[in-house]
């Protein structure tokens, strides 16, 4: 009996069902091939946009902290941080963290618009406009000058 386009399994060649068995798993084998080449494609893709050490767009990160502790009730901290901003932006500090604050602030030297202080502190602007102080509700101050 040979009925090539038979439906019923039993009207079927003997060879046939395991044919079909092994194109289903063949199937089944190239669709994992192909999501395996999708994934090592988007792989790619970020790894050539987004190079190891490379920032995220209006991200920031702290480059290197030193503290100077040498004088009493005084603490010296210098910070460099590295920003990538956005188009109208520039590296500043919101929150006692490096950020990416509009450039109108800095150019402006208005410092406490960008909000530099914890939620709890008071900001105000150094006379000459070169930093600003955090006043804390137990009267510690924090200065920062920037450079």
């Amino acid at each position: 009996m040979s009925h090539c386009f038979a439906e019923d399994r039993r009207l079927l060649p003997p060879a046939l069902p395991d044919f079909l068995a092994t194109m289903q798993l063949l199937r089944v084998a190239w669709a994992f091939a192909g999501a395996a080449i999708c994934c090592f494609i988007i792989f790619l893709f970020h790894s050539h946009f987004m190079k190891e050490g490379q920032l995220a767009a209006g991200t920031c990160e702290i480059v290197t902290l030193d503290r100077d502790s040498s004088q009493p009730r005084r603490t010296v901290a210098r910070q460099t941080a590295r920003c990538a901003c956005r188009k109208g932006q520039i590296a500043g500090t919101t929150r006692a963290r490096p950020a990416c604050v509009e450039a109108r602030i800095v150019r402006a030297k208005q410092w406490c618009e960008m909000l530099p202080c914890l939620d709890n502190e008071g900001c105000n602007l150094l006379v000459n406009k070169s930093g600003w102080t955090c006043t804390q509700p137990g009267g510690r101050v924090k200065t920062t000058t920037v450079s």
